[in-house]
């Protein structure tokens, strides 16, 4: 009793509050990985993390040394693995406080909010996975991805959709056969809003004169609307993306994968 007494008299407050904090931590990943791609990885990781503790612990020189290796690797391979996790995580840390309801800290403790992330990636999959798809099928397409809930064009100009977005359902939508390829695609969050949609086209003398409608139309909507919009060319299938007004053509495939995130 006295022994025992004795270890926990010599444990810490800053030790307990470090040990709920790692498990709030590891709790909160655990929750917001489950069931998507990374969660294997993950539990892979934290197997491996769990085993090199176990072994410095019970002084086993060889397998420590081994682990100590594969730790250190590893943790540079999973900066690689979850680079695009990484860089939101730490644009999110950059542009909130620390403090308040919009907080880093409390955006942190609502798993949600990490799942919004995993979301987010496996949008930005899907639409990069349709676009290849378009390129190599020489499809026109117009992409309008929604970056807050004000527009400043009228989406009813087209066809309601409403459904979740998926690569398939974008090809389909840009499919010549379709009555809606000719229209834009609007896209917030997760959704499809409305496909064959009619933007507005902007009076931009300085735009180049050789542009089609599709291209003036994706930066009129720019103009006017707090949106990114990326086109595919029909006789080029070359990639543009407007944003806040200006026009970037030519732009490869993993530039524009980049300006989504």
């Amino acid at each position: 009793m006295i022994q025992h007494d004795f270890f926990f008299n010599d444990i810490k407050a800053i030790e307990v509050l470090d040990i709920l904090l790692v498990l709030l931590i590891v709790f909160q990943l655990f929750r917001s990985l489950k069931g998507s791609r990374a969660f294997n990885i993950f539990i892979g990781a934290l197997i491996v993390y769990i085993s090199w503790l176990i072994v410095k612990k019970l002084q086993m020189p060889f397998m420590s040394e081994i682990l100590d290796r594969l730790v250190s690797i590893g943790l540079i391979g999973l900066l690689v693995v979850f680079q695009p996790e990484v860089r939101k995580f730490l644009i999110v840390l950059g542009r909130r406080s620390s403090i308040g309801k919009n907080s880093f800290i409390t955006k942190f403790l609502n798993y949600k909010s990490l799942n919004k992330y995993i979301l987010e990636e496996d949008v930005i999959e899907e639409i990069t996975i349709a676009i290849r798809y378009l390129q190599e099928k020489k499809l026109g397409a117009i992409l309008v991805i929604t970056l807050s809930n004000s527009f400043g064009f009228d989406t009813n100009t087209g066809h309601q959709i409403n459904g979740t977005l998926s690569a398939k359902l974008l090809e389909t939508i840009f499919s010549k056969s379709t009555p809606l390829h000719d229209g834009a695609v609007v896209i917030e969050k997760n959704m499809i809003i409305s496909a064959g949609v009619v933007l507005p086209l902007s009076q931009n003398t300085e735009l180049p004169s050789n542009i089609g409608l599709r291209h003036r139309s994706a930066v009129g909507a720019s103009e006017t609307s707090d949106v990114l919009v990326v086109v595919v060319s029909e006789e080029t299938s070359k990639l543009s993306i407007a944003f806040d007004g200006k026009l970037q053509m030519n732009v490869p495939l993993e530039d524009v994968k980049k300006q989504l995130f």
